[in-house]
């Protein structure tokens, strides 16, 4: 199942048409038994992708991952972690899976594609075992992150760099776990106005999305609709040579096996 926004509603989508079903995303992630036995008909609303918000637009937390693939830890200059590297973005920064983002004054704006795991009835003490039973589905994500806010300071800032209006693009839908071929092996890339940046597999990652749903229900309680972005991939602009950075005009893509795409525009 595919489970959107649409004009701040719920919706089971299929193709390009979308069944009604709540208020509220997160209100229905309890009851996703019951929606799955129910059909999209010719009858049902056609929609665009532009129009879709985020699919969970009002998570009450949001995880991300650090350092969660070899090869991005390398090009960062660290060795892979023991335990997962955990910072939040704050979730006023969440927006839909086609949108306009202002590049803030600083210049130094990043890339960073990640599978991003939604998290249905939740639970503390997750074990690894149960934990795709504990979420709703996966969604495809950029971390995107301005270098310099992020890095100011010592020990550096990681959120508030990671959290200006639009940082955190999601979409284009919810999919439920039974969609997805492996859900623990998605493939998944970006590219950036036509420039391929970035692919990965979410198999290689060194904390797999089962461990990191126990990790972190070992502290937090998970709520239902809480986002959890997994980690990125080796390409990030930060540590080209030289550094390369978003600039106002350009217009990043980012694929997902199985689950779709989203589109941001950066404007100055």
């Amino acid at each position: 199942m595919k489970l959107g926004t649409l004009r701040g509603r719920a919706v089971i989508i299929d193709g390009d048409r979308a069944l009604d079903v709540g208020p509220s995303t997160r209100n229905v992630l309890g009851q996703l038994h019951t929606l799955s036995k129910l059909t999209v008909d010719d009858d049902a609303e056609r929609f665009s992708v532009a129009e879709l918000s985020a699919p969970v637009p009002d998570p009450r937390q949001v995880f991300a991952i650090a350092l969660n693939y070899a090869p991005h830890a390398a090009e960062a200059g660290y060795t892979a972690p023991d335990v997962p590297l955990v910072f939040t973005k704050f979730p006023s920064c969440i927006t839909g899976p086609t949108a306009t983002v202002a590049l803030p004054a600083e210049g130094h704006t990043d890339w960073e594609v990640e599978i991003v795991a939604v998290v249905g009835r939740g639970g503390r003490n997750i074990p690894e075992s149960e934990a795709w039973s504990a979420l709703a589905g996966v969604t495809l994500g950029q971390d995107l992150s301005e270098r310099l806010t992020q890095l100011a300071g010592r020990p550096a800032q990681f959120s508030l760099g990671k959290s200006f209006p639009g940082f955190g693009p999601t979409g284009p839908w919810l999919v439920t776990p039974d969609e997805l071929a492996d859900p623990d092996d998605i493939a998944f890339s970006s590219s950036l106005d036509g420039v391929p940046l970035q692919s990965g597999r979410t198999s290689d990652m060194i904390f797999s999305v089962p461990r990191l749903v126990a990790h972190l229900s070992s502290v937090c309680e998970l709520l239902p609709g809480d986002l959890i972005f997994t980690g990125t991939p080796e390409g990030v602009g930060s540590r080209m040579d030289p550094p390369r950075f978003l600039q106002p005009g350009e217009t990043l893509v980012s694929r997902a096996e199985g689950i779709g795409s989203i589109t941001q525009r950066f404007v100055g």
